[in-house]
């Protein structure tokens, strides 16, 4: 007849003594049965003494009543507590012990009569003789002494509750001897925490808890997560090749310089630490002024670190520069990059796309252009000069010749445009011109018109008067 609990500290199987105990057994069994210890927690933890459990919320805490027996959670209040078992011959002493807690039944010290519950504990030492005739023994730890380890080491306060929670999560009946009382009904799953429970929780169990909690400590901590959690977005917006780049250990960054000071002065300044590899000026790209800061990237590191100690507050250009150790990954990202075009390169160039050399350009264009007559001499003599580095007279000659005849191509080809766009604006205009002419003579309207104007006379004086007097009517305005 045996139990498996499951803690949040991990398992323990607990092996019942059935002949010595069997009212305490069954009362043990079916409070298990029923899950009447899911999310129990662990308190009254004495280091190398024992530790207590079976109360739903645990003693003390708003809403306990201290737990009750199988028949109190079937038949009432009065039935809460039963009298306990306690055998002269099961005594406390080794570790893994497995009694029920007891109280004097009554007032009267010379009764010697105990009640038991729900509450029960667990030894977590040899030879606890004081417990002898307190606790009720039923049952003894006969796997899950590492739990019992874990549960003896856990931080408590003054009271013995673990600063960080032990409960019970689940209890497994492996072997029940007795028949179910009348009224029991087993669950069909384990049920859920109750809010008087949740409100006990002091730290999770699913949380960390180390000795280091000051305050230095956490302030790390967090710098630490919200740095991971920058790398992290950094590295999918593209920006880092991967989150856990560093920056490199041979590049220093140098500010605070005057917007005169160039690269070339820089580099000839740092120069004496050792060999330089680059040396940048950060500028707009717009305008190209510059912004006052620079990287200079050393050969090793031991000549970066000289540099930064010899360098501080020096004056350059009438500027005290400040020098640091560079944060900025731009060196290993775009070395990251030119390596992938590498690559990229390199594949294409075994396909046949885009190879470097002068000779397979000229190989390519002999393959396309067979028999291609006096051009394929004139890109021959191209190629050659080109591959040389250079070329006679003849070769520069041959080089100007096609190009003139590209321009000369250009030039008839424009001239022969330009005409065509001429001779189709004089036909349009000499269209338009015998459409309006051939409608002013057919119209009804405009022949009556013209001939009124033929017949009336104009009187040129009167019109030159009226003139005159509009003029001096707006003279004297």
């Amino acid at each position: 007849m045996s139990v498996l609990l499951e803690t949040s500290a991990g398992d323990i199987v607990i092996d019942l003594l059935v002949d010595d105990a069997p009212r305490t057994c069954l009362n043990f069994l079916k409070l298990c049965k029923i899950k009447y210890y899911n999310f129990s927690p662990v308190y009254n933890v004495q280091k190398d003494f024992s530790f207590q459990t079976g109360d739903p919320i645990g003693p003390g805490q708003a809403g306990s009543d201290g737990g009750a027996s199988i028949w109190g959670n079937l038949h009432g209040p009065s039935k809460k507590y039963f009298d306990s078992e306690i055998s002269p011959k099961l005594k406390h002493t080794e570790r893994g012990i497995v009694s029920m807690a007891t109280a004097p039944a009554s007032t009267d010290a010379d009764d010697g009569k105990r009640i038991s519950g729900s509450q029960f504990l667990i030894t977590l030492g040899d030879n606890l003789d004081y417990l002898d005739g307190k606790g009720s023994i039923f049952g003894r730890v006969v796997e899950g002494f590492d739990t019992l380890e874990t549960i003896n080491a856990a931080f408590c306060d003054s009271k013995g509750w673990p600063l960080k929670d032990i409960r019970i999560r689940h209890t497994i009946i492996l072997d029940d001897p007795f028949d179910d009382p009348p009224g029991l009904v087993e669950p069909p799953e384990s049920p859920v925490p109750t809010k008087a429970q949740l409100a006990t929780v002091r730290i999770a169990e699913d949380e960390d808890l180390t000795q280091e909690v000051d305050e230095a400590t956490a302030e790390r901590q967090r710098r630490e997560r919200e740095a991971r959690a920058q790398a992290l977005t950094l590295e999918m917006v593209g920006d880092l090749p991967f989150a856990d780049v560093k920056p490199p250990e041979n590049v220093l960054f140098v500010c605070k310089l005057n917007p005169v000071t160039q690269d070339e002065d820089l580099e000839l300044i740092f120069s004496r630490f050792g060999t330089i590899l680059s040396c940048e000026v950060i500028r707009d790209k717009r305008t190209g002024d510059s912004l006052q800061y620079a990287f200079i990237e050393f050969e090793n590191q031991k000549e970066c670190e000289q540099a930064f100690f010899k360098m501080e507050g020096v004056l350059i250009d009438d500027h005290r520069i400040h020098v640091d150790f560079s944060q900025s990954v731009s060196k290993l990202s775009d070395s990251w990059r030119s390596s992938t075009n590498e690559k990229r390169r390199a594949v294409a160039n075994s396909r046949g796309f885009g190879g470097s050399s002068q000779l397979q350009k000229k190989q390519q264009y002999r393959q396309g252009n067979a028999g291609g007559g006096s051009s394929e001499k004139k890109y021959d003599m191209v190629f050659d000069a080109r591959d040389r580095g250079g070329g006679d007279r003849r070769e520069d000659a041959g080089r100007g010749e096609h190009r003139r005849e590209r321009r000369d191509d250009k030039s008839r080809d424009s001239d022969r445009h330009r005409d065509k766009d001429r001779e189709r604006d004089r036909d349009r205009d000499r269209e338009h011109k015998r459409r309006r002419s051939r409608s002013r003579s057919t119209s009804p309207r405009r022949r009556d018109h013209d001939r009124d104007r033929k017949e009336r006379p104009r009187d040129r004086d009167r019109d030159r008067g009226w003139d005159r007097d509009r003029k001096d009517r707006y003279d004297r305005r």
